[in-house]
């Protein structure tokens, strides 16, 4: 941390100044450091780490995050990484898991580690689920047989796998699904396994539970989710039900919701929002939010797209085949010093297997360094600006999405000299199909 930002910091918490929420779980010392607007840079103490949010969480499915080593993680600054319930039950099982120590022991990994309930599935794998009270039936993709999870059952993997936060069974529901009594059933059956899972839980001091707000895009169901689990005072709480392929204007708003100062989670509790992971979703962090993760920083680049400050790079493309700059020339990580964009558009049209690893690596640090600047812009009392001239990068004739430019103007922040009056030409109706899921990237470049 900056000498400015510790001078901030002291600044804001000195005497006369309002306390900044925090809140002590046994397995959990949550610490907001500094604010700005609703923006806030925290501290999250967990039994294997101190975590720094706004964070970015890459995805380790089967417990390995593709094309990276855990002592590249490391490299990485990456504080906390996810597995899922579902997939690591099905291999390797979380019994062995245990018997190695925990994913901790099991992957060599020793800071913070997050493990998803197998809920998502229930979206992801729709065609092989059937959903009831009881709980929720795959049949697996891999032998066909039948694996009934149960908040019981979910939770007692949790426990075995051992990860710092596990996350509560909920009953997930695609946004784009017209079922409003679909949505009533799931809201209200996702308070009735959260009480499951709280009784199932046995390391309580250990492992933190989060619950998973749901609701879809129905305002009354959201916060009726909200203050039913809000009542349950656990250690953090999720916004789940999103990237399912809603548009990015509802998106937001979901997120400002539960992120409301008065009537949306707790400030004094972590805040994740579940699946999201472009660049341009900074909206969450203006919003209030603490955590995100998404396979898309490593998916994408195994395609050959790298992130950048201007958006995407598309690597395939002809145009890079005699450029010899790197792919960000204000990234300081291993790729960006030592390979060019010509030596990366080679191997990635030849199918070369570095190819994703070097362009994994690199997204990865972009996104690591991405939260980075947003909490130092924060502790350092210069968000907006920080918000702004990003923008402006992204955007530099000034065609901010409608969406971004709503969502930071409830956030306070003033896009005025960023964005331009109106979208460009054709930009609302390309706007109106931008989805959630369907989108590659905030912007693309050649």
């Amino acid at each position: 941390m900056s000498l400015i930002s510790r001078l901030k910091i002291m600044a804001s918490t000195s005497s006369g100044a309002a306390a900044l929420p925090s809140s002590d779980s046994p397995a959990l010392k949550f610490k907001v450091v500094a604010t700005q607007g609703r923006a806030r840079s925290s501290r999250m103490a967990l039994p294997h780490y101190t975590a720094h949010t706004p964070m970015f969480m890459p995805v380790g499915t089967q417990g390995s995050v593709k094309g990276l080593t855990t002592a590249q993680l490391v490299e990485l600054d990456c504080h906390v990484i996810l597995g899922n319930t579902y997939h690591l039950e099905n291999r390797p099982g979380s019994e062995l898991v245990a018997e190695m120590g925990g994913l901790h022991g099991f992957i060599n990994w020793q800071r913070g580690m997050l493990t998803d309930s197998g809920g998502f599935q229930m979206v992801s794998l729709l065609h092989l689920a059937e959903i009831t009270e009881q709980g929720v039936t795959f049949q697996s993709p891999i032998d066909g047989s039948a694996m009934l999870l149960t908040p019981e059952q979910s939770i007692a993997i949790q426990n075995r796998l051992g990860a710092d936060i596990i996350m509560a069974l909920d009953d997930v529901v695609p946004t784009t699904t017209n079922d409003p009594a679909r949505f009533e059933e799931a809201t209200h059956r996702t308070t009735r396994w959260i009480d499951r899972c709280i009784s199932a839980h046995s390391r309580p001091t250990e492992q933190n539970l989060f619950a998973i707000v749901q609701g879809g895009l129905d305002t009354r169901l959201r916060q009726i989710s909200i203050q039913q689990l809000v009542e349950r005072d656990l250690p953090g709480y999720a916004v789940g039900g999103l990237a399912g392929g809603e548009s990015k204007d509802d998106f937001w708003r979901v997120v400002a919701q539960c992120t409301h100062p008065h009537t949306g989670l707790p400030p004094g509790k972590p805040r994740y929002v579940m699946g999201i992971g472009y660049p341009l979703d900074i909206v969450c962090s203006a919003l209030g939010a603490d955590m995100f993760d998404s396979v898309y920083p490593t998916r994408t680049a195994r395609f050959g797209v790298a992130l950048v400050p201007e958006g995407v790079l598309k690597l395939k493309n002809a145009a890079h085949a005699h450029d010899f700059r790197p792919l960000d020339s204000s990234c300081g990580c291993m790729v960006c010093k030592n390979y060019t964009r010509a030596y990366l558009h080679n191997v990635v049209t030849r199918g070369i297997s570095s190819a994703a690893i070097l362009v994994t690596y690199h997204n990865i640090a972009y996104t690591q360094a991405l939260t980075r600047r947003m909490r130092a812009a924060i502790e350092e009392q210069r968000f907006p600006e920080w918000v702004r001239e990003y923008l402006r990068t992204m955007f530099p004739a000034g065609d901010v999405p409608g969406w971004v430019r709503d969502a930071m103007a409830e956030a306070g922040i003033d896009l005025a000299g960023v964005a331009t009056d109106q979208p460009a030409p054709g930009a609302a109706a390309a706007e109106q199909k931008n989805t959630h899921r369907t989108r590659l990237a905030p912007a693309s470049i050649i």
